[in-house]
């Protein structure tokens, strides 16, 4: 998988190992101890891109606008989730820095329990909120998390092989079974995802993000996570890589997709553009490499800009709505769409109104959580896990 192996040559540029405090902002927007605050603007504007995509899917919105509007807001299907992935690896391997460099197993051990909790949490979450919210990705981040723990201290090239098996494995389990089965796409509901194997079904092979191929997000993650991004000269290489992948993935998807269904029925021209376009369901190989190499882009060009605006009075509202991003995504649905149904605004919408809605929701939230965080470190549903998750005492 070249999005993996493309930063393999960057591996003797190691991220330095840092105590698990030196992560923290201060209680009011103090002086930022080594935080790299691009990584919080990243996560705020995948939390907008995941509010649009959701809104205008519920709304029915996704092809009710002009051919732009539609076009521009398509590019955001399965990017902005697959960017929040990406990030969450990128943390682990933040996470876990100084104790994987000392090589302290007792360290290593303790952060690996406390990951391991976390997981358990997010499973957990996300399958009491997947009655309210189908699409959640909670219960799959709990998934992912879970095996990330047990390689905290693999190599850039043992994740970059991992990681190239769990795509390519997707193909032929998408061959071989089908994908299809137990979905209602018309209304996008899983009739067996409350049994024991259409659950595991779901979670590994057909659901909304599989961590059959999905985990290869939150590895390219943990690869990201080791460079020092704080290095100008590697932020840049990281995001040439990202767009070239990003490029030549949808590329070579229109040459096969425009070659192959020259002639053929309605029927081989579906088949075709399922196996070899770069939407996310399914999520083929080539939309894994457009999406890892979008996000990884996005994620350097962010940095970019946190490290460069960091004083600015404008940045810090959208760094406190990133590091909020738990609450506010289980809020997009609860608050967001809550309130679109009362105003009975939630179905059989333009895309246009949709991507208003959208706009206003993370105004309001970017308001909040800039209001929140001058009280409090963390946001609500952050402060919970972190009290049932973490151990008590951070790693040295």
């Amino acid at each position: 998988m070249c999005i993996l192996s493309a930063f393999h040559h960057l591996q003797a540029v190691q991220f330095p190992g840092q105590r698990l405090a030196d992560f923290e902002l201060t209680r009011k927007f103090g002086a930022m101890k080594n935080r790299i605050i691009g990584y919080d603007l990243a996560r705020s504007l995948a939390l907008f891109g995941m509010v649009l995509v959701n809104f205008k899917i519920v709304m029915g919105a996704a092809d009710n606008g002009p051919p732009w509007l539609v076009n521009l807001t398509g590019l955001l299907d399965g990017r902005a989730a697959a960017t929040f992935v990406v990030l969450a690896g990128i943390g682990i391997s933040l996470l876990s820095a100084h104790a994987r460099k000392s090589n302290d197993p007792k360290a290593i051990a303790q952060i690996r329990s406390s990951l391991l909790r976390r997981a358990f949490f997010l499973f957990v979450v996300g399958l009491l909120y997947t009655p309210l919210w189908p699409a959640d990705i909670l219960h799959f981040y709990g998934v992912y998390i879970a095996i990330a723990a047990f390689l905290l201290t693999s190599s850039i090239r043992k994740l970059s092989i991992l990681g190239l098996l769990v795509v390519v494995s997707f193909v032929p389990m998408f061959l071989v079974f089908n994908y299809e089965q137990e979905w209602n796409w018309k209304i996008l509901e899983y009739a067996g995802f409350w049994t024991p194997l259409g659950m595991l079904r779901n979670l590994f092979f057909n659901g909304f993000h599989p961590v059959i191929p999905w985990l290869a997000f939150l590895l390219v993650g943990m690869i990201l996570g080791r460079f020092d991004m704080s290095d100008q000269v590697i932020r840049r290489r990281i995001f040439s890589v990202g767009v070239m992948v990003a490029l030549a993935a949808e590329g070579i998807s229109w040459l096969l997709i425009d070659g192959l269904s020259t002639g053929e029925s309605l029927t081989n021209q579906e088949a075709i553009a399922a196996i070899f376009g770069t939407k996310c369901l399914p999520p083929m190989p080539l939309y894994v490499l457009a999406g890892a190499g979008a996000a990884s882009a996005i994620i350097a060009a962010s940095v970019s800009i946190g490290i460069r605006y960091e004083k600015s009075r404008w940045i810090r509202p959208l760094v406190a709505t990133g590091q909020l991003a738990l609450t506010l995504y289980v809020a997009h649905v609860v608050v967001g769409m809550g309130t679109l149904e009362a105003l009975d605004r939630l179905e059989n919408q333009t895309l246009a109104f949709s991507a208003l809605a959208s706009a206003v929701f993370f105004a309001v939230s970017v308001a909040f959580a800039y209001s929140w965080r001058k009280r409090c470190k963390r946001g609500p549903i952050e402060m919970v896990m972190r009290y049932l998750t973490d151990t008590r005492k951070a790693p040295r």
